[in-house]
């Protein structure tokens, strides 16, 4: 287990993007009881999930999450993480908007408290000492553990911690930024990982699979297909491809899956706590553990890392 502040997770976080999407009630429970039994306690979802399905209206993640966790007996020791700041009818981090949307999600999750509440993204339209009270009384009032920040940018992040430590509010404990083999760049070379390690901060990084890109299920030569091919364009590149021949050919040496090489390069990273990447059936559940228990050589992490160097 690794820890976030006082709270103790496994090292593969599963992401809950996909629940009420492209998993459906019965798939996504039997998705979180096979995560669960394979040693996984860290769950990751939105009120925001899945608004760009046609006909959702957000919050169904939330509510087949807190569906079967109404069901476990071991609830207690599951992490769950939830966001607030991105749900189209509710969008932005206005304290009065922050409550309203984390009753929604408490009340869909069963949950009275939140592990992990993230400013799903920045606001510039609220002053940042004002919404930082508010994450800062819910703490104090019980409704959240810990808060901390997703799509936030280098310098955002340090001046958030500079704020809330200037008006003596509880502090963020994690960051979750995009980062993956061919999403490299934010972390990297714009310092978010630097600002991250100077202050403490966790990394809990989004599309550890790039949308699945990185499980090696698309062709060279072939357009994206799928309900999350839209995504994956923008991957799908010459240099992609590139990324990928490296991976399978760690994977094959190893005797393991490409996605497990994938997110295992990730955990190796600087500051990484627990990479989020989530799957749309059981099967796929055993390459993503065993990323947790794969530790690369020096040499594949290079390999990796030169050959990915285009998007960093």
């Amino acid at each position: 287990m690794h820890r976030i502040s006082t709270l103790r997770v496994s090292p593969l976080c599963l992401g809950g993007n996909v629940f009420g999407w492209t998993a459906d009630g019965n798939a996504s429970d039997a998705i979180l009881d096979a995560y669960v039994e394979a040693g996984g306690n860290f769950i990751d979802t939105a009120d925001s999930y899945s608004t760009w399905v046609p006909g959702h209206r957000g919050g169904e993640s939330e509510s087949v999450i807190g569906g079967w966790l109404r069901h476990r007996s071991d609830k207690a020791t599951v992490v769950v993480a939830t966001k607030v700041g991105k749900h189209p009818v509710h969008r932005g981090l206005r304290p009065a908007n922050i409550k309203i949307c984390l009753d929604g999600s408490r009340r869909r999750l069963g949950l009275e408290t939140i592990d992990l509440y993230y400013a799903h993204e920045d606001d510039p339209h609220v002053p940042t000492a004002e919404w930082l009270g508010a994450f800062d009384q819910l703490v104090s009032a019980g409704d959240i553990r810990h808060y901390g920040l997703s799509n936030f940018t280098a310098e955002r992040v340090a001046e958030v911690v500079e704020v809330a430590t200037a008006e003596g509010f509880a502090l963020p404990v994690a960051v979750q930024p995009q980062y993956n083999l061919v999403h490299r760049a934010e972390v990297e070379s714009a310092g978010l990982g630097a600002v991250c390690a100077e202050r403490h901060l966790a990394l809990v990084p989004y599309y550890g699979l790039a949308a699945g890109f990185l499980t090696g299920k698309y062709a060279r030569d072939e357009q994206p297909h799928g309900p999350r091919a839209a995504r994956v364009r923008s991957y799908a590149t010459d240099a992609g491809f590139d990324v990928m021949d490296a991976v399978v050919g760690v994977a094959d040496e190893l005797g393991i899956e490409p996605a497990t090489v994938a997110l295992a390069w990730l955990r190796q990273q600087p500051g990484v706590t627990a990479p989020i990447a989530s799957v749309s059936s059981v099967e796929q559940i055993p390459a993503l553990m065993a990323a947790a228990e794969v530790r690369l050589s020096r040499s594949q992490v290079h390999r990796l890392t030169k050959a990915s160097a285009a998007f960093a």
